[in-house]
Formats: structure tokens, C-alpha cells, sequence
């Protein structure tokens, strides 16, 4: 046996291996030491192998579901080796000691679950593959093998990680040696474009891939990567996948992984999604639709015109609270028959997952109907009412077919309605009246023998017996009783009877004739489902748009929110602007939030904000940088208005840490943030900056931030709100015309600081330092000591102009590097004339000289 495990765990090298025994799982050497310590099991010994003894732990099968959850969460990959043929069948085949055969049928990985209790079913599982091709291109395939959703993203080196941030995957597949941040690799030959071409025509038979849109070599190399991943993992039995939808990531949003950590967008910086921008908005009641809405967040669109449609069916159930409140009643009512397509798609259905098809299937069918009644209804709605209908025949074949509410667990049987197949009743009633002829045994012996406690029961080792309290046995015992002892048990003993032999038998026949008839419907009722899952998975599809738009409108009635105004110059205008997050968790407390205009335009595209801490600077940056999520991902917006032009890329600095695994301290991380969106933000961008430079010297600080601001205002020339505590970057609204001064207002009343978290024009009279550290709570001995410290810096910078003394000389940034260059030019064209050989000592050292001042 051991030779055996250890040839499987050859084949699983990186698993875990669950080796089938019986009832359990067990695990061996090492992965049973691993299994123990993250499952709380006994870690016992058996046997030796190599004079040492052997580790092993166990799981019981029908409870493996629960530690495979554990184990995929503390990251690990768990290879399933099943019994391939039953005990019998291997002494048949091979001998009385012969092994059983055992094979690994399933590799679990966090990027490929589909079971219920493994997923959450409000969040998309992806698992994700990245493919590259000879000419420098880069695409990224992404399915989630729960629903068949399979997207081919056709992006660039400078965008993946923006792309890969995005989906979020639970896995990252690439080919060994690839400069990616994978969490699994392959071969090489897995991610060849022309075996990835062939792998997709063969998946979804068809003879050219033009019908799916055109896809790059680097797209085929990914989805060809990715196919070959799923295979090997599910070991030849493909999970069900969708054609390809083929998106480019020029087509929505790009926001990298640091502006989505600190917005918060899908997950808070704690990890968890309460506290999120999605947990804040999210009135969904599927978990189709919350899925969804997942996406739609972490994508917003640059299609202006797919943006309208979403915010027209918005503005529809916003505007319709009785339309609204009857279309969430009725997707609150059905079952998430995504998912349960994916489990029958991928071989782990049950009867309980086709019942769920045929009353997903009838509910859309009834919504359907009465959206499609609607009268004017929006492009879109009207556009998606059709696609929940069409599935008549398998409804009415799933209603004759299942009893109302399937089980789980097809082994007992007991899901096939009665009266779809008369032979299936005829046995169900050979069924019944065996039993019915065992409770008249039953009757009967208990009349022969006297005795009133005689039972007949049955288990699965003694199938029907009949048993008795062992005070009164004895007479059962003789042999001319008629019965035959079969088993003594403490305080009972249990017999078997001729005529019980024979009607036990017939039970047995006629159930487990009627088990093999409703599996073989099992299998013909899954076969006609699948047989349209492109349709019901459509239809799915539709279902989560329709409950994201009537979740919008929910959440919009409940927060007075507005529909943006989408225009094509680069604009960002917002009245009276909340954060959706801040206001709901100051609701909560019984406050009011405090809302803000933000107007940016190209006479004003870059706004420098002051004001002391806890004043509310990050938050007015962020609600903003929020509120465009919002707008381009088809959601009314958290302001009394709001005019925008489309944001490209979005970008936020706001707050920093450690990133100690790579080595980078808090002002790396920020300097290389900042340098990324320097690098990257176009005209058409935003970007939202918060105290650049606050991590190194002053001087070095206000140095940084000073050309920061410069280059955002004249090279990226994007919509930009920087927050700062540098009040010497106010002299820049002297000489940038683009650039305009605000400040968060405050107050001392009586010795303490009042905050009023209003943006207003102007800068901050001054920053409020040592008020807010009062506030904060610092002794009042310290607090003096910095105050007496204070006067004396402030008198200094009143004598010498303090920091930014000698900055109103400095050149314009452009004109400071064209000084830069020139000067640097110059240079090289004085050392390109020397003749060096043809110097003389006094000749070198003159040159010497004059190369110094161009220099200086």
C-alpha cells in the first residue's frame, strides 16, 4: 500500500495528498505533520518505512468538505486519490490480497473550487492565467469555474498588474521563468499561443475562433495556459467555461493595486469587505448580483454610452419604488442558478442543484414577463427582459420530473417525482409492501412468541433481523424456534427468520432496483440541463444586471443620491459631495456628515489643499476619488450633483506603510506610488495626493512635494487634488495658473480646536499642530515645551524667510529642466572640443577650470 501512496504523491509533489481508505482521508509524513497542525487532528504513527515511523492523520470522507475549506484557506493545494474499484471487484480481478486500485481524481486549489460550502457566494472566484507572446505582448485569461465565466483581457506590461488587481484572482497561473507574481507555474509548452488556439477550438467545437473576437497571440497563449491549468487540476474532466469574452483594459478604468487599497474599493485595508466602498453601497439580495456589483466596482467603464444604459435602468427603478420593490422581491426569491450550473457542469451536482435550475428558471421566466410589459422601458432593461425567458420545455420537464424539494444526496434516492416513470413506481411499491409485509412479520412474531418488545429492525451490516431483550431470548434459542441467532449484543440479542430472509430480500431488490432507475434519470435530467447551459448561464447573467440596477436605485432612494451627468471635456464637478463609507459609520454614531463641492475644470485642474489633521483633508480627496468609481461603474453618486468627464486612470496616494517583504520603508512605498502616477496619469486621469514628503527631512519633504506639484501641473496636466501640511506650496498658486488654494476650516474656541470639515477657498491661516495634539490628549507639560519651541522657529522664519526662502527665484519647472539640460549639454560639447593630446600642463588646468564653472 505504501508503494502505492508514495507513487501518487509523486504525481502531487505539491499537494497534499487525501488518500482514500474506507471512510477517510488519510494523510502521511510530511503532509500529515502540515494537515495536523492546520486542522487540530491527532497526529498518530503506523507502521515504519525506512525504519522510522510513519505520521499520519485522517479525516472522515463525509466531513472532508469542512477540512478541505481549512486547508485551501491557510493556502494550500489538496490532491484527492479516490478508490477506483471497489474491494470486491480487486480480489476478483487480482487475487484474495489484492490492493485496491486508487487514483488522484481531483486536484483542489483555491482558484478552482465549485462547492457551496468552499465558495462565498457573494464574491466571484477567479483563477487567472497570464500569457505573453514574442512581440512583447501581454494578456491575461481569467474563469471562474463556479458560474463558466471566462474573460480574455488584452492588456500590456505597464497595465497588468492594474489588470490583475482588479480581478482579485484566488490563483495567478504563468509559465515557469515568467516575470509575473504568480501563485502557481506550468510548463512553458502550456502557454504556446498556436497549442492555446487549438485547446479553444476543440473546448468549444469550432473550427475558427472569429466568432469570439479577435484575440492576440498573447491572449491565446494566456486562455491556452489557463485551459491546460483547469485540465490538470480536474484531471481530464474540464469545468465548465463559456466562449471567451475578449475585453481590452483601455475599455474601463485602470486603478492600480495601491489606489484600490487605499480607497477601499472592494475590501478594506483590514482585509475584510465590511468597511469597503462595496460593503457600503451593496443592496443587492443575490448572490449573483453581488458578484457582479464586485465587478462593476473594480472595473468602471470608459464607454460613455454603456454608462448612460446602466444609469437609465437606475434612474428607472429609482424613479419606480413599486417597480423597484417587486423585481428585489423576486430575484430575493430565487436561487443562484449560476452556480448550481457550474457544480452540475463540473460533475459535483445533486438533485437539490437541478430543482434549483427549474425554480431559478421559472421565476426569471415570470419576471421576464412582467419587465417585458413595461412600458418605455430603457434600452437596457428592455434589452435584458428577453433573455430571461426561453427555457419553457426544461422547466416543464424539471417540474414533472423532481419532487418539490430535492435532497442534497442522490445515494438514498428519493428526488424523481412520482408518476414520471411508471416502472420507477412499480418497484417504489414492490418497496412499500415488502415493508408493509416485514410490519405484519412483525405483528405476527410477537404473537407467536409472546413477546410484546420483539422488534425487527435493520442496519447495514444485518440488513432486516429481528431483535428481542436478552431476558427473553432464551426460548428464541432452541433450535425447533424457527429462528436463528445472528448477534448478542449487551441487553439485546437479534435473530433472523426464513420468511423475514425472503421478504427482506425482495425489499432489497426492488430499492435497489428503484436507486439504479432514478440515477439513470439523475443523468438524463443533468444532460438536458447542460445541454442548454450557454442559455441558462445568459440567463443568469441577466438576473445579476437586473438586481445590480435595482440595488443601485435602493441605495441611491436611501441616500438622496443623484444621477452624474457624463460630458466629453475633462471636468469634475460635485455639489454638496459625501463619502458614501464615513457618512454611513457617522450616521450610525448619530452625527451628521458634513458635505463639500469639489469643482475641477482646466482653469482649475489642480486644487492645494491645507488644514490641520483630522480636519478631514483625506477624506474630502477620497469621497471624490469615489465618487467617479461610482459614476463610471453605472451607479447614481453620493452628492447633490455631479458633472464629470471620464476618467482614464485613477490614482491615490493617501496614506502609506511599511511593505517590510520587500524591503521598503513607509517613504519608499510612498516615493514609488508617487513616481507610478507621475509616470502614468494623462490629461484625461485623476489623482488624489495626500502629504507627499512627509517621510524624510523637512527640507528633502517640502523639496519633493514642491516639484511634485509642478510636474503634475505642467506635465501630466491631470485633475488632481493634493493635500498638504508644506503651507510653502501655497506660493505656488503665484506662478501655476491651473492651480487654486482651499483649506478645511477650523476653530479655536476657548483653548480647544473646533473642526467644521468644510472645504473652503484660500489657504489655512496655519496648521493647527499643537491644538490637535491637545485634542489628541498629550500632557500639558509637552504641550507647552512645543509651544515655547514654536515661538522660537517662527521668530527665526520671520527673520529669514524660513523654508521656502529663495523658492520665489526658482525657474518653472519645464524651464528648470531645459536649464538642466542645457547646461549639461554644454558641458559635453566643451569636453567633445578637447584635444587631448594637444594640451599642455597650463592648457589642461585652464580647461580643467572653465569645466568646472560650466559645471557649477
Amino acid at each position: 500500500m505504501m508503494a502505492q501512496y508514495l507513487a501518487l504523491k509523486a504525481d502531487a509533489a505539491d499537494c497534499l495528498l487525501f488518500y482514500r481508505m474506507g471512510d477517510f482521508f488519510e494523510l502521511f509524513f510530511d503532509d500529515a505533520k502540515v494537515a495536523s497542525g492546520v486542522l487540530d487532528i491527532a497526529l498518530t504513527a503506523r507502521g515504519e518505512h525506512e525504519g522510522a515511523p510513519i505520521p499520519m492523520c485522517g479525516v472522515p470522507v463525509h466531513a472532508a468538505t469542512a477540512y478541505l475549506q481549512r486547508l485551501i484557506k491557510a493556502g494550500h493545494r489538496v490532491a484527492i486519490a479516490e478508490q477506483t474499484e471497489t474491494p470486491e471487484a480487486a480480489k476478483k480481478a487480482r487475487g484474495s490480497k489484492a490492493l485496491v486500485g486508487r487514483a488522484i481524481v481531483r486536484v483542489v486549489t483555491a482558484g478552482t473550487l465549485t462547492e457551496e460550502a468552499l465558495l462565498d457566494s457573494r464574491s466571484s472566484n477567479w483563477c487567472a492565467a497570464v500569457g505573453e507572446s514574442g512581440g512583447g505582448g501581454v494578456a491575461v485569461a481569467a474563469a471562474d469555474i463556479s458560474t463558466g465565466d471566462f474573460v480574455v483581457i488584452e492588456t500590456s506590461r505597464v497595465a497588468l498588474s492594474a489588470e490583475l488587481a482588479r480581478l482579485g484572482a484566488a490563483e495567478v497561473v504563468a509559465a515557469d521563468g515568467a516575470d509575473v507574481d504568480a501563485t502557481s507555474w506550468r510548463p512553458r509548452g502550456d502557454f504556446d499561443s498556436a497549442r492555446g488556439e487549438e485547446r479553444l477550438k476543440r473546448l468549444h467545437g469550432v473550427a475558427t475562433l472569429d466568432g469570439f473576437g479577435a484575440i492576440s497571440r498573447a491572449g491565446l497563449a494566456a486562455a491556452g495556459g489557463l485551459v491546460a491549468y483547469l485540465d490538470h487540476t480536474a484531471k481530464g474532466a474540464l469545468p465548465f467555461l463559456r466562449p471567451p469574452r475578449v475585453l481590452r483594459s483601455d475599455g474601463t478604468m485602470a486603478i492600480d493595486a495601491a489606489t484600490r487599497e487605499s480607497l477601499e474599493i472592494t475590501v478594506s485595508q483590514a482585509g475584510s469587505r465590511a468597511g469597503s466602498l462595496l460593503d457600503a453601497i451593496d443592496r443587492t439580495v443575490t448572490g449573483a448580483g453581488a458578484r457582479l456589483l464586485g465587478q462593476d466596482l473594480a472595473a468602471p467603464l470608459m464607454d460613455r454610452a454603456a454608462i448612460e444604459a446602466r444609469l437609465a435602468t437606475v434612474a428607472h427603478f429609482h424613479d419606480d419604488g413599486g417597480l423597484r420593490e417587486s423585481v428585489r422581491a423576486a430575484l430575493r426569491a430565487l436561487p443562484d442558478i449560476g452556480r448550481a450550473l457550474g457544480r452540475l457542469a463540473a460533475g459535483r451536482g445533486s438533485p437539490r442543484d437541478l430543482g434549483q435550475l427549474r425554480d431559478g428558471l421559472d421565476g426569471a421566466w415570470r419576471l421576464g414577463e412582467r419587465l417585458g410589459k413595461i412600458a418605455a422601458a430603457p434600452p437596457l432593461l428592455a434589452a435584458l427582459a428577453p433573455r430571461l425567458r426561453g427555457h419553457g420545455e426544461l422547466i416543464d420537464l424539471l417540474q414533472r420530473a423532481l419532487v418539490p424539494m430535492p435532497p442534497i444526496d442522490a445515494a438514498q434516492g428519493g428526488y424523481i417525482a412520482t408518476g414520471h416513470d411508471a416502472a420507477l413506481d412499480d418497484l417504489r411499491d414492490a418497496g412499500a409492501g415488502g415493508r408493509r409485509a416485514i410490519a405484519a412479520l412483525e405483528a405476527q412474531y410477537r404473537g407467536g412468541t409472546g413477546i410484546t418488545a420483539l422488534k425487527i429492525r435493520h442496519n447495514g451490516v444485518l440488513g432486516y433481523h429481528i431483535e428481542v431483550p436478552a431476558r427473553v431470548a432464551d426460548p428464541l434459542m432452541a433450535a425447533d424456534s424457527g429462528f436463528t441467532h445472528r448477534q448478542t449484543l449487551a441487553g439485546v440479542v437479534r435473530f433472523n427468520a426464513p420468511e423475514l430472509h425472503e421478504v427482506a430480500v425482495k425489499v432489497g431488490q426492488a430499492g435497489a432496483h428503484a436507486l439504479a432507475a432514478e440515477a439513470a434519470h439523475l443523468e438524463d435530467l443533468t444532460a438536458t440541463a447542460l445541454a442548454r447551459r450557454e442559455a441558462i448561464a445568459d440567463t443568469a447573467d441577466a438576473l445579476a444586471r437586473i438586481d445590480v440596477a435595482a440595488g443601485f436605485a435602493e441605495r441611491a432612494a436611501e441616500g438622496g443620491w443623484a444621477r452624474p451627468v457624463l460630458v466629453d471635456h475633462a471636468c469634475f464637478e460635485v455639489t454638496g459631495g459625501r463619502h458614501p463609507v464615513v457618512e454611513a459609520a457617522v450616521a450610525k454614531s448619530g452625527g451628521r456628515f458634513v458635505a463639500n463641492d469639489c469643482a475641477l475644470s482646466e482653469s482649475s485642474r489642480l486644487w492645494l489643499v491645507t488644514g490641520p489633521n483630522m480636519g478631514g483633508k483625506s477624506t474630502f480627496l477620497r469621497q471624490n476619488a469615489l465618487i467617479a468609481v461610482l459614476a463610471q461603474a453605472g451607479s447614481f453618486v453620493p452628492a447633490t450633483s455631479t458633472t464629470l468627464g471620464l476618467i482614464d486612470r485613477l490614482f491615490s496616494r493617501v496614506g502609506a506603510s511599511d511593505n517590510l517583504a520587500r524591503g521598503r520603508s513607509t517613504f519608499m512605498v510612498e516615493m514609488v506610488e508617487t513616481a507610478a502616477i507621475l509616470a502614468q496619469a494623462t490629461p484625461r486621469s485623476f489623482v488624489i495626493l495626500d502629504e507627499v514628503g512627509r517621510g524624510t527631512s523637512t527640507y528633502d519633504g517640502l523639496a519633493i512635494a514642491w516639484a511634485v506639484v509642478e510636474a503634475i501641473h505642467e506635465d501630466n496636466r491631470c485633475r488632481c487634488l493634493f493635500a498638504t501640511h508644506y503651507h510653502e506650496l501655497t506660493r505656488l498658486a503665484e506662478r501655476c495658473d491651473a492651480l487654486t488654494l482651499h483649506h478645511v476650516r477650523a476653530r479655536e474656541w476657548k483653548g480647544d480646536l473646533v473642526l467644521l470639515h468644510e472645504v473652503a477657498e484660500g489657504p489655512a491661516d496655519r496648521s493647527y499642530g499643537l491644538a490637535v495634539a491637545r485634542l489628541a490628549g498629550l500632557p500639558p507639560v509637552t504641550i507647552k515645551r512645543a509651544k515655547a519651541v514654536l515661538d522660537k522657529l517662527e521668530a527665526g522664519r520671520a527673520k529669514t524667510g524660513g523654508l521656502a526662502a529663495g523658492l520665489d527665484d526658482l525657474p518653472l519647472f519645464a524651464a528648470a529642466m531645459e536649464a538642466e539640460e542645457e547646461a549639461v549639454d554644454n558641458l559635453r560639447a566643451e569636453l567633445a572640443a578637447l584635444d587631448i593630446d594637444a594640451l599642455s600642463p597650463r592648457d589642461a588646468l585652464e580647461a580643467l577650470y572653465r569645466l568646472k564653472g560650466l559645471a557649477e
